[in-house]
Formats: structure tokens, C-alpha cells, sequence
């Protein structure tokens, strides 16, 4: 079946089901994937597809609503941004419930410069995949929001720090990866963020301090240091 700008929904799942990998799917969950409502599509082809259908933002809710993992991230790849509400993205952040599907959507929601409203609200809430929302958007707008003064990145060094001790793994990586990536934005965004590292690091809370010691290791890294000119 070829795909095109024009396929429905329903084309693009026969289409997805056609190319699923039962090897595929046990890899997926070696990596902690949710793999009770996948076909197994790696996604490289996701990305293929994506670039054949095109952006088409009534189809992507379509998509969505179908639970299938491979139609909710090829959902967020092809959802349209600018129309994108903060309703719906609201229940798309309720529906997650694997991590890579929250990372690709914390992506959406930054292009739809939903950070101001989402990142407080989604890090205040207690459940573990929509709290991780946060903390990917942190660490998605420190690396594509080039454009924003690095006061805006250093403003959720507060955030990072205040749930630094969630201990339950799929936050914990996600705040990690946010404090990293607020460090390696640039020279400026850099002490701010290696300072907090390294008061993590002595704290008594195992999270803290894991998320800490991987973030001053990465943060003194010889190639950062280089590449943000502190070498």
C-alpha cells in the first residue's frame, strides 16, 4: 500500500500493521517500551511514513484515538502544532503511558510553545509518565528553542531541583536529562546548571544524588567544556 498527504487513518494503520515485527517487539521491551497496543515499528519508519502523509492535524487526533503505540507517536509526528490546543494536548498527557511516547509528544507540545502553561501544571502532577512530560519539555526546549533567552531555561533550575528526589525511574531520567541538557545549552546556561549538579550530588536523597553525579560528569566533560568554549 502506498501512502500519501491524502491517506486516511485507517490506510495508515493497515499500512503500520502490514510492516509489524514480533522481533521488533521484543526488543521494544527490553528498552522499557509498553508493548501491549504495539505492531512493531522501529522509528525509522515512523519517520519514513510521517514524510509520506505529511502534517494533517484532524488525522493525527484520529490517530491518536486508535491506543496504538506506532499511530500515537506517528500522531505527534504528523499533528500541527499551530492548531494544536492545550486541551488536547491535555488528554494526550493523560493517555501516555510509555516513556518514548511521552518524549516524542513533550516535542509537540514545545513547538506548540506550550511550556509556560504545561511544564508547572504536568511537574505539580503526581502521575509518573505526565510529571516525565515536564521534565522531557524542559530538556527539548533547552536544545530547540534557540531562541529563547537563557533566562527562560535557567528559570526551571528551581523545578529540576524541587523534584530531584522523585525516585521512580522514568522521572528521575527525565529530570536528569533536563538539568543536563540546560547545561550544555551554552557557556552561560552552563554554571548555573553545573552548580545545581553538584549540590545534588551531596544530597542525602539517592534520586538527588544520582541525578547529580551523572549530571557533573557529563557537565565536566573535557568535549562539553571544549564545545561550550571552557575548555
Amino acid at each position: 500500500m502506498s501512502l500519501s498527504p491524502s491517506s486516511t487513518a485507517g490506510e495508515i494503520i493497515a499500512h503500520l500493521r502490514s510492516l509489524g515485527s514480533e522481533d521488533n517487539l521484543a526488543g521494544m521491551a527490553r528498552f522499557g517500551i509498553v508493548t501491549d497496543a504495539a505492531i512493531g515499528l522501529s522509528n525509522v519508519e515512523l519517520h519514513k511514513i510521517t514524510r509520506l502523509v505529511k502534517t494533517d492535524h484532524r488525522r493525527a487526533l484520529a490517530l491518536w484515538q486508535t491506543g496504538i503505540r506506532e499511530a500515537r507517536i506517528l500522531a505527534a509526528f504528523t499533528a500541527d502544532p499551530k492548531v494544536l490546543t492545550l486541551d488536547e494536548a491535555r488528554r494526550w498527557a493523560e493517555d501516555c503511558n510509555s516513556w518514548e511516547v511521552v518524549d516524542t509528544v513533550a516535542d509537540l507540545f514545545i513547538a506548540a510553545r506550550f511550556e509556560r502553561e504545561l511544564i508547572p501544571e504536568f511537574s505539580a502532577d503526581e502521575r509518573e509518565f505526565v510529571r516525565r512530560i515536564a521534565f522531557a519539555m524542559i530538556a527539548t526546549a533547552a536544545v530547540h528553542l534557540k531562541k529563547e533567552p537563557d533566562a527562560a531555561l535557567l528559570a526551571w533550575l528551581p523545578l529540576i531541583e524541587q523534584h530531584s528526589g522523585d525516585e521512580r525511574n522514568f522521572v528521575k531520567k527525565a529530570v536528569n536529562w533536563a538539568l543536563r541538557q540546560i547545561g550544555k545549552r551554552n557557556a552561560a546556561c552552563h554554571g548555573p546548571a553545573l552548580a545545581l549538579a553538584k549540590r545534588l550530588a551531596e544530597s542525602s536523597n539517592r534520586a538527588a544524588r544520582w541525578t547529580g553525579k551523572d549530571a557533573v560528569r557529563e557537565l565536566s566533560n573535557d568535549k562539553i567544556l571544549a564545545r561550550l568554549g571552557l575548555a
